[in-house]
């Protein structure tokens, strides 16, 4: 028969099957699972000798790494180069060699880049160092602010004036007089083309940050202006600041931005349900359509930008005491409010309405004993912060404590003790989540570690002969390398990283010889060099002097923009001579400077 055949006939059948059953009957020894107990223990074998690229995963038709029939060639890593790198984009498949490892990360390695908290641990801020204390004021300054480049300086002082200072050297740019009472708030517009602020004497006044001249005096309230915002809303070239004032009131000033012109008569709410209602605090969200608003009547107010003009949309009242102090968060979807009944409240738009978590400042970490006096002392909220990612809030306590709480579930994390007064300044770095700023009355300022609960620098604002000064503000630069201070002395505090050199160049005391020179007001408010007649921007450059109006040498006169390239015959004050009344002959400008502190001092 043909082989075929045979395989098909149940002869071939039957020798098949004794031939499998003598196989059988020679290997009794071997169990059905046999070969399945092999692969069992040659796996763990080679798995410890040339280790896998997936741990505990076996097979036996697997590949590469996870193949059984791998060697230490096979999986031995070739190190990256930078022209095998470089070819791939050059024609060749983008598939990269199978003994090729993980690729390089080549921003690492080119740009320096790393994970933030590597390569910024938190105990850098150890390296902060005060560049220089400069006195350019006659009074106490309560307001600080950069510029939006970080570039420029801010200070509002009771002295009435707003100076503009350099933030790399510390040098006088410019003094903006027209106010006739203290500055209360300071903000600069989103575009960094002006700068307004807002005064004891109920008007606020905004200038040109390129030319210093008055772009608006602003005339909407009857009381001290409390707080001052500019809107980061666009509406094609129109823009709002905000006003708030002490007396009730709550201003929409429109303004255009091509050219630079705002309307005379701003959008006005007048809250008062009760006479002596205050407004004190605002706080737009990151994009500029709502605005939050507290008082002393405990109402928390929101206002919309929505429609054609700004609207209030609602009326909280949960709080017991009036609120002074409230922010939206970073990510504009929450904002938290700080009263005087010791409590705040983080709110969040839910299901149509507001909701909120409360923060009692009464809480206490398991394990913390209550002192007699906490026993008495009312908890109140002086001032609230969000960290920059916003899982965190922090509030300031009249015992002097500030609270770190959880932001999302209201849990009190750390309580930061050091401060031994009140504290009224928390300033939030501008994009490390970890570090938060505290400044007090006691002139303590802390640069803390808010995740850990730790301080990673202290600096105490001692004055020489004077004893310390409270420091009353304090600003992050946008880049975060800087910040700046300002004290009860009349005191600006540049603080920052790196080499203090250039700081080392200026004078220790810094005004203009014109500061406190008298004004004269026309009826819309704008203002003239009483003695020049000149408006302040107009005038030639001035003299650099001291806080007794005693000039500076020649060298410190060049600091002075316009003077930086004048002969030295030209740094020299031109001084004239006054007769006064007892027929004593005076120099013009200590005379001017003599009726300055009567003016002030009395």
């Amino acid at each position: 028969c043909t082989f075929l055949e045979f395989i098909f006939s149940g002869c071939a059948i039957h020798v098949f099957k004794t031939l499998i059953f003598c196989q059988v009957l020679s290997n009794k020894h071997v169990a059905p699972d046999h070969l399945l107990q092999i692969c069992k223990r040659i796996g763990p074998i080679l798995d410890k000798e040339i280790p896998p690229s997936i741990l505990r995963v076996n097979s036996l038709l697997g590949a590469g790494r996870q193949s059984l029939l791998r060697t230490a060639k096979d999986c031995r890593n070739t190190v990256w180069k930078g022209s095998a790198f470089a070819a791939l984009h050059r024609g060749r498949p983008p598939e990269f060699p199978v003994n090729y490892g993980t690729p390089p990360n080549l921003a690492r390695q080119l740009t320096g880049y790393a994970k933030f908290s590597t390569s910024f641990p938190g105990s850098m801020y150890q390296h902060v160092k005060m560049h220089r204390r400069i006195l350019g004021h006659l009074s106490s300054v309560y307001c600080v602010a950069f510029d939006r480049t970080g570039h420029r300086i801010f200070t509002g002082s009771d002295d009435c004036l707003v100076k503009i200072w350099s933030t790399h050297n510390g040098r006088l740019f410019a003094t903006l007089r027209g106010h006739s009472a203290e500055i209360s708030d300071m903000a600069v517009n989103y575009e960094n083309t002006m700068i307004a602020a807002g005064s004891c004497d109920k008007m606020i006044r905004v200038w040109c940050l390129r030319t210093c001249a008055p772009v608006a005096v602003l005339h909407g309230h009857t009381g001290s202006i409390t707080s001052l915002q500019f809107s980061p809303m666009v509406k094609g070239s129109m823009r709002y600041m905000v006003s708030t004032g002490a007396d009730g009131n709550v201003c929409f000033w429109q303004w255009d931005t091509d050219s630079m012109k705002f309307s005379n008569r701003p959008v006005k709410f007048t809250e008062k349900p009760r006479p002596g209602v205050q407004m004190l605090c605002s706080s737009f969200s990151v994009g500029g359509m709502f605005l939050a608003t507290g008082s002393t009547d405990h109402v928390i107010r929101m206002y919309y930008f929505g429609s054609e003009t700004p609207e209030r949309i609602a009326e909280l009242e949960s709080h017991a005491d009036k609120v002074d102090s409230i922010q939206f968060s970073n990510s504009g979807d929450r904002f938290i409010s700080g009263s005087r009944d010791g409590t705040a409240r983080i709110w969040r738009f839910e299901e149509a309405e507001w909701r909120s978590i409360l923060l009692d400042m009464s809480n206490r970490l398991p394990g913390d004993m209550c002192s007699e006096e906490d026993k008495f002392m009312r908890p109140k909220v002086t001032m609230i912060a969000w960290n920059q990612n916003d899982n965190y809030v922090v509030t300031a306590v009249n015992n002097h404590l500030l609270k770190v709480w959880n932001s999302s579930t209201g849990q009190l994390l750390h309580d930061l003790v050091g401060h031994a007064d009140e504290v009224f300044v928390l300033e939030t770095h501008p994009f490390d989540s970890r570090i938060m700023l505290s400044a007090g009355h006691d002139g303590n300022i802390f640069i803390w570690d808010i995740t850990k609960g730790t301080k990673t620098k202290h600096y105490f604002n001692m004055i020489e002969g004077q004893g310390h000064g409270a420091v009353f503000d304090c600003k992050f630069s946008p880049d975060g390398q800087h910040f700046a201070c300002t004290d009860s002395h009349g005191h600006l505090l540049i603080f920052g990283f790196g080499c203090s050199k250039p700081y080392e160049k200026i004078p220790d005391q810094m005004f203009f010889h014109t500061d406190y020179r008298p004004l004269i007001r026309d009826s819309n408010n704008y203002v003239l060099d009483e003695q020049t007649q000149q408006a302040p921007h107009l005038m030639p450059p001035p003299f650099l002097v001291d806080v007794d109006g005693n000039p500076h040498p020649t060298k410190y006169q060049r600091l002075v923009p316009g003077r930086e390239n004048s002969a030295d015959e030209h740094l020299i004050p031109q001084l004239g001579y006054v007769a006064t009344s007892k027929n004593v002959e005076l120099h013009s400008f200590y005379f001017q400077q003599i009726l300055t502190w009567i003016l002030f001092w009395g």
